[in-house]
């Protein structure tokens, strides 16, 4: 495929981000401001990141609400130049929340964004519809990316590996909490699972090039370094510089004790069945994504280092 040349969007452009007090539009938005926009929209429904989000950004307008529901939002679509939709729902044991969050919401977002003559958008996939994994995430999210890549908008299609990044509510932000507060950290069997961890600020940074240059087509989006869920979890603790021993837990009480979990929490940061994407034996693709997109890849431990010591985001804790 052969990509357009880059070139400077006009900051007047206005742009709207979905999902936008979320991991990807909480590490968005910084970069949208520094490039000079001032025509930004946030769209998200949770009303405590909303607030965080409001903290940190009061010159930008977030509108609060449900787009699986609520109205009065599509009018932000009217006349907008770009949509990013960053909106997902990632974890948690209710399927009906998938359909919701994932199918439902984009459906009523992409038809606002035809109605607004919306002129290109930015739809955030998942590595997952590649996975050999079957559950609500990975089939709502098949989902969601066929109806942006037949809304009839210009668009790309961005499937990134597992993130973190500022405001990781999920994933590494909740296991270096967890860490941070118990005398030693669990893993489930061996630990030996192959992880492509993909840094959010990389990922954010091809979104904006992506902006700049009206990249079209799907894209697979993995980080460039391989390494085990236990080795990553060692370079975590190096980096937080926490002394906790790591201690094997037997799959089957491990996936048992998140069962158990389950019951008590109904949106658990980790479930039986995350636990069972974690262990099936994916590889995805990797693309040269710094070539094609110009952007530099910052090195794993670089990239812990900006997550854990941001004198400002690093202590922002997102909400479930």
């Amino acid at each position: 495929m052969v990509l357009p040349e880059r070139s400077s969007i006009p900051s007047h452009e206005r742009v709207v981000v979905t999902g936008a007090a979320g991991l990807v539009g909480q590490n968005l938005i910084p970069r949208l401001k520094a490039r000079g926009f001032t025509e930004i929209v946030g769209i998200d429904k949770h009303p405590a990141n909303c607030a965080i989000f409001r903290t940190l950004h009061p010159d930008i307008r977030l509108i609060e609400a449900d787009l699986a529901h609520d109205d009065c939002w599509q009018e932000a679509l009217a006349g907008a130049d770009v949509l990013v939709t960053a909106h997902a729902q990632i974890g948690g044991i209710d399927p009906d929340a998938y359909v919701a969050n994932n199918i439902t919401a984009t459906e009523r977002l992409v038809a606002a964004a035809k109605q607004g003559n919306v002129s290109y958008m930015v739809q955030i996939s998942s590595s997952v519809v590649d996975s050999a994994a079957i559950d609500a995430y990975t089939e709502s999210k098949k989902a969601q990316e066929k109806i942006a890549l037949e809304s009839g908008i210009p668009c790309v299609v961005l499937r990134p590996t597992l993130m973190f990044g500022w405001f990781d509510r999920k994933h590494l932000g909740w296991l270096a909490r967890f860490m941070a507060r118990m005398p030693a950290f669990p893993v489930p069997g061996h630990g030996r699972y192959l992880r492509q961890p993909l840094y959010a600020g990389d990922f954010c940074d091809i979104i904006m090039a992506c902006l700049e240059r009206r990249i079209t087509g799907v894209y697979n989006i993995s980080g460039l370094q391989r390494i085990d869920y236990i080795d990553l979890i060692r370079s975590l603790r190096d980096t937080l510089e926490v002394n906790r021993p790591i201690v094997k837990v037997p799959y089957g009480l491990f996936w048992g004790m998140l069962k158990a979990y389950a019951l008590v929490d109904k949106d658990p940061p980790f479930t039986a069945k995350q636990l069972e994407a974690l262990v099936t034996p994916d590889v995805f693709e990797v693309i040269d994504w710094p070539g094609i997109f110009g952007v530099r890849a910052t090195p794993l431990a670089e990239a812990l280092r900006e997550t854990y010591e941001h004198p400002d985001y690093s202590k922002v804790v997102l909400e479930f």
